[in-house]
């Protein structure tokens, strides 16, 4: 996987959002941020799947257009900020997890009501039956939101324990433990519901 960053990147292919080579990439940025609208509808169209998949995971497919939506508004605010150092997906990936926990918290304060999900089959090689994947939809929406998006990140977004590390701002190492605890409890929550 490629690096946005051209002094790292030899532009060979695309990285994992679909984003062009690290020059055309860089360019798009610029035109972001300088308010462009063509490149900030480029840049959306090639990332904002992956943010949704993401949102759906951690706020509920009933909310996770418009975090999607407000995760690119902040995106294009705050693009002149993007230095470079890392990816560009993971520092999208580290705006659109902590919106998320923005959005879930302030629900949290609003309403006692349980979140609610849609099942979204996670895996679309696999053939799961559809009470199956409910199953773990409710599982997955039980977990604390903080391990339910390192999970997310990890298991459907592929990222490396490095790149979650970047895109959440904690330590490597505490990726795998958070991870190993976030499998253990999703375990956990899924007997309880009576996964076989």
């Amino acid at each position: 996987m490629n690096n946005l960053n051209p002094r790292e990147d030899d532009g060979s292919k695309p990285d994992r959002f679909g984003l062009p080579d690290a020059a055309v990439t860089s360019e798009l940025i610029r035109g972001c941020a300088a308010g462009d609208r063509a490149a900030m509808q480029e840049i959306y169209e090639l990332c904002s799947d992956r943010v949704y998949s993401l949102m759906v995971r951690m706020v509920g497919q009933q909310d996770a257009d418009d975090v999607t939506q407000q995760v690119f508004m902040q995106m294009f605010r705050k693009l002149d900020q993007f230095s470079g150092e890392s990816k560009l997906e993971t520092w999208l990936y580290r705006l659109a997890t902590n919106e998320a926990l923005q959005f879930i918290r302030k629900r949290k304060r609003q309403t006692l009501e349980p979140i609610v999900s849609e099942p979204v089959s996670t895996a679309p090689d696999r053939r799961l039956k559809s009470e199956d994947i409910e199953m773990l939809e409710m599982g997955l929406s039980r977990l604390d939101p903080e391990l339910r998006a390192i999970l997310s990140l990890k298991e459907e977004q592929g990222l490396s324990y490095n790149e979650i590390a970047h895109a959440l701002e904690i330590p490597e190492g505490t990726v795998g433990s958070r991870l190993n605890r976030a499998r253990k409890e999703l375990r956990e929550e899924l007997l309880k519901l009576g996964w076989e």
